[in-house]
């Protein structure tokens, strides 16, 4: 029997089952189309929020405090507006340090267009200080590259580049 796939599970036809029963019997729900944040732990917005306008050419948009509680977050924006990193500072900074092998985050990774775009934020990188390691084949998803760095609390971060046409 040569499978026929319903539209409902048919991957190459966008919005045919944007309402209505899906193939399980559930109601089908929209898709989500993005990240519309991340918020990171640090242990200092004020050494953490220059870092990440500086070396990711982010721009601070808002910030909130609440003195009683002592929590601090600080929303930074792309240029083009496509996500935001929220960095957040809770009271108890007695915790331990980042480690991408506890259950939680692994790391970040930013979208580049381009492998060749990798060689200019290799230079913004070593223009700020930031150790790295340079772009290389990324072994998660063969054709892409990847350069590997870590912010000043540790935590991971990736430019990435997906395989070109």
């Amino acid at each position: 029997m040569v499978w026929d796939p319903s539209p409902c599970e048919r991957w190459d036809v966008p919005g045919e089952c944007a309402a209505g029963v899906g193939k399980d019997g559930h109601e089908v729900m929209p898709k989500l189309m993005s990240v519309h944040h991340l918020a990171l732990t640090v242990t200092d917005v004020d050494r953490s929020v220059p870092w990440y306008a500086r070396v990711l050419d982010l721009d601070e948009i808002t910030r909130r405090e609440e003195p009683d509680t002592g929590l601090r977050k600080v929303v930074l924006r792309s240029a083009g507006e496509d996500f935001a990193v929220v960095l957040v500072q809770h009271a108890d900074t007695g915790r331990r340090g980042f480690d991408e092998r506890r259950t939680g985050l692994d790391h970040v990774a930013f979208k580049v267009s381009s492998v060749a775009e990798l060689a200019e934020w290799e230079d913004r990188l070593a223009e700020y200080g930031v150790s790295y390691l340079p772009a290389a084949p990324s072994r998660t998803m063969e054709g892409s590259h990847v350069i590997v760095f870590r912010d000043p609390d540790g935590i991971q971060l990736e430019i990435w580049a997906d395989p070109e046409p």
